[in-house]
């Protein structure tokens, strides 16, 4: 079988399985992600054993160490693979539900209702904790699912999604909702991208190259979630301590991560005062600071940021930083050169706060904490299934009910047009 007619025959499948699914009762549904959990947690040797032949096969790939991180399992992350698709099953169910209704002068009742948009293509680089995301979510959302980890998470993943599919089917899901496809060849991707008529979405999760190439030559409709180049704004009022905190976290915490912070913008008013304090704190942390003229005036040590720094997700311990004379400046800079992701200002100004919110163009704007929180767990989605930083349909962290379309339930008595 070649690569068409496998993908051709997964999403078939897929889409037989999609109608049955979208009827499917919660309390089923429900079931088949505590199994899903309980799996994942009752063989995790198996999937670590798994993981580590593809860290090795990394490690030998000469593969940085950022990218080594988003691959690498371990107990507490399988854990949180677990409990991500037990707080899913606790969550509310969105199909069916309704958000409008009316009766028109007609007679004619009019009900609008939640419906699963059909059968999901996710396609993904290295994180293995995403088979399990996506798979619980479209689950609880009612969608089949076809998922298309990164050749270097290959045993990671058929690991994960073996388990998945077998837990599942045992709850009464039927076969062929959970699909993972084992070629890591990238021909399939572009199958995939072409599938219209059994294929209704494609949402890609990755780098900027992957995203791209799934934008530009994708037929089927997409979402993109996104890369991030989140800043960080520290305002002339801000708490020194709390910023210094908060940049920390952002840029430190997870540094290979969207939501991890890119770019730290400083008031020309406390730069000369909090810019050491704040480079001390990084070197410590063993980040690379690339600094604007006015920076290096300051901290001569740190390196010269160009005119590509300033648009870069380094997804490392790398950090551009800028000194901004005003809040304009500031918000001017990040919508020149921010993804859509995540923003903050750290300040004890209410009205720089509020301004900053309403005038900064992002998915997800925060006053005084970290751009880290940015993630559907966090949001108490449960999971997500990606974050988008786009403004149609869904944007910032994708739960539930970005997995959802519309549908509209008309009850007449015989009316019928002029």
């Amino acid at each position: 079988m070649d690569i068409h007619e496998l993908m051709q025959s997964k999403a078939e499948a897929a889409k037989a399985a999609s109608y049955p699914l979208a009827v499917l009762p919660t309390g089923v549904k429900n079931k088949a992600l505590l199994y899903m959990a309980d799996a994942l947690e009752k063989r995790s040797e198996l999937i670590l054993h798994a993981n580590e032949e593809d860290l090795e096969q990394a490690r030998q790939a000469g593969l940085k160490r950022s990218y080594l991180d988003r691959l690498m399992l371990n107990e507490d992350r399988i854990r949180s693979m677990a409990e991500g698709l037990r707080q899913t099953a606790d969550l509310p169910d969105p199909v069916a539900q309704g958000d409008y209704s009316t009766v028109r002068p007609n007679g004619l009742e009019i009900r609008r209702v939640r419906v699963p948009i059909g059968v999901i293509g996710i396609i993904y680089e290295a994180r293995p904790n995403v088979t399990a995301d996506a798979a619980g979510l479209c689950l609880k959302a009612g969608n089949a699912v076809i998922l298309r980890g990164g050749k270097e998470a290959l045993r990671s993943n058929l690991a994960v999604s073996g388990l998945l599919q077998k837990a599942a089917a045992k709850a009464g899901v039927p076969e062929g909702a959970i699909q993972f496809v084992e070629t890591p060849d990238r021909e399939a991707v572009d199958v995939m991208l072409h599938l219209t008529g059994l294929i209704d979405l494609v949402i890609p999760r990755g780098g900027a190259g992957l995203i791209r190439h799934v934008v530009e030559n994708s037929s089927v409709p997409v979402i993109q979630t996104g890369t991030g180049v989140c800043h960080t704004f520290v305002d002339a009022t801000a708490d020194q301590d709390m910023a210094v905190n908060i940049a920390i976290n952002a840029k430190t915490s997870h540094p290979s991560v969207c939501n991890a912070m890119e770019t730290l913008l400083i008031h020309a008013d406390i730069a000369e005062e909090f810019l050491p304090k704040v480079a001390k704190a990084m070197q410590e942390k063993k980040v690379e600071l690339r600094g604007c003229e006015r920076c290096l005036a300051i901290c001569p040590d740190m390196k010269p940021a160009t005119e590509e720094d300033w648009s870069t997700e380094y997804g490392d311990l790398i950090l551009s930083v800028k000194i901004v004379d005003s809040m304009d400046e500031a918000v001017a800079h990040i919508n020149k050169y921010n993804t859509g992701h995540s923003e903050t200002i750290v300040t004890k100004n209410l009205v720089n706060a509020h301004r900053f919110q309403r005038e900064v163009d992002a998915a997800a704007v925060y006053v005084n904490a970290s751009t880290r929180f940015t993630d559907g767990f966090e949001f108490g989605f449960g999971a997500e299934i990606g974050i988008s930083t786009q403004k149609l349909h869904a944007r910032g962290p994708m739960g539930l009910e970005a997995l959802t379309s519309m549908k509209y339930l008309i009850y007449g008595e015989g009316q019928v047009r002029a």
